[in-house]
C-alpha cells in the first residue's frame, strides 16, 4: 500500500471513530498514527497528495481531540453533580432503610403471648389438657 493510500484509510478509521465516540478505537488509531507516521515519513519527502491526506488526517485528529475533551468535560461534569448529590442520596438511603425496618416492625404488630387463663378454659371445655 502506498502511502496515501495508508494515510486516507487511517483518516477514514478516525473519522468513523470519532463519528462513533468509540474512544477505544481513537485509542487504538492513535498508537497505530504514532507508529506508522515516522516510518512513512523515513521513506522520503512528501509527494502534494501525500500532504494533502496527511493534512486531512492531521484535521481529523484535531476534531478527534476536541470531540474527546468535550466527552470528558461533560463526563467530570456529570461525576461532580453526582458528587455533589452523594450527601443527599445517603442520607435518603438510610432513612429509608430505616423506614422500611419500622415498617415492617409495625405491620407485623406486638407478639401477644400465650394467656394460660384463657387456655385454662378453653381446655376445660373441650376436656383436653392445658
Amino acid at each position: 500500500m502506498d502511502r496515501q493510500q495508508h494515510l486516507l484509510q487511517m483518516a477514514q478509521k478516525m473519522s468513523a471513530a470519532t463519528a462513533a465516540s468509540d474512544w477505544t478505537a481513537l485509542s487504538a488509531i492513535n498508537t497505530l498514527m504514532a507508529a506508522a507516521l515516522p516510518t512513512l515519513a523515513a521513506q522520503g519527502p512528501w509527494s502534494p497528495a501525500e500532504r494533502a491526506a496527511l493534512a486531512a488526517l492531521r484535521q481529523l485528529h484535531r476534531q478527534a481531540e476536541h470531540c474527546a475533551k468535550l466527552a470528558s468535560d461533560d463526563l467530570a461534569a456529570k461525576l461532580s453533580e453526582l458528587q455533589s448529590r452523594k450527601e443527599g442520596w445517603m442520607a435518603y438511603a438510610m432513612t429509608s432503610a430505616d423506614n422500611d425496618t419500622g415498617a415492617q416492625a409495625v405491620s407485623a404488630g406486638p407478639v401477644a403471648a400465650p394467656d394460660p387463663i384463657r387456655n385454662r378454659s378453653e381446655a376445660a371445655d373441650t376436656g383436653t389438657t392445658a
